[in-house]
């Protein structure tokens, strides 16, 4: 058995995390010690490290949830578990785009500046109006 310290140090997931993810449903509500101490076994440590894997791919908790339920019945088709991972797949491609547009911009207003005093700084005059920049190139 685990205390909630020691779930926090095997999994990397802090504590206030582990109760958000208990309020959540994410987990079950553990059991408790004579001294009301959570008290964890092996499978909510596997369950954590499950839920923090997800996180890291950056799925929502209701994603989660539902791999969560959809694990606990391994006979069934993994059409919904696909489904959320190439959900997912989407929504990191979607973003890494709209990163690449926000390097693309601030590549050209900060390669842009030629001026020596904040009066003729290019990157506070490009902020206020992002067009200059395309403009004048």
């Amino acid at each position: 058995m685990y205390s909630i310290g020691e779930l926090s140090r095997r999994t990397g997931v802090k504590v206030p995390t582990i109760r958000y993810y208990e309020q959540m449903r994410l987990m079950e509500a553990p059991e408790r010690s004579d001294g009301n101490q959570r008290r964890y076994g092996k499978s909510e440590l596997e369950r954590l490290a499950f839920i923090r894997h997800a996180r890291d791919l950056g799925l929502a908790i209701d994603s989660i949830r539902e791999l969560i339920e959809l694990s606990g019945h391994p006979d069934m088709p993994c059409a919904d578990a696909d489904r959320i991972a190439k959900e997912q797949l989407a929504s990191v491609r979607g973003r890494i785009a709209r990163l690449r547009k926000l390097e693309r911009e601030l590549e050209r207003i900060a390669t842009c500046c030629i001026g020596e005093t904040v009066g003729d700084c290019y990157v506070i005059r490009a902020l206020s109006d992002h067009t200059l920049c395309r403009d004048e190139h």
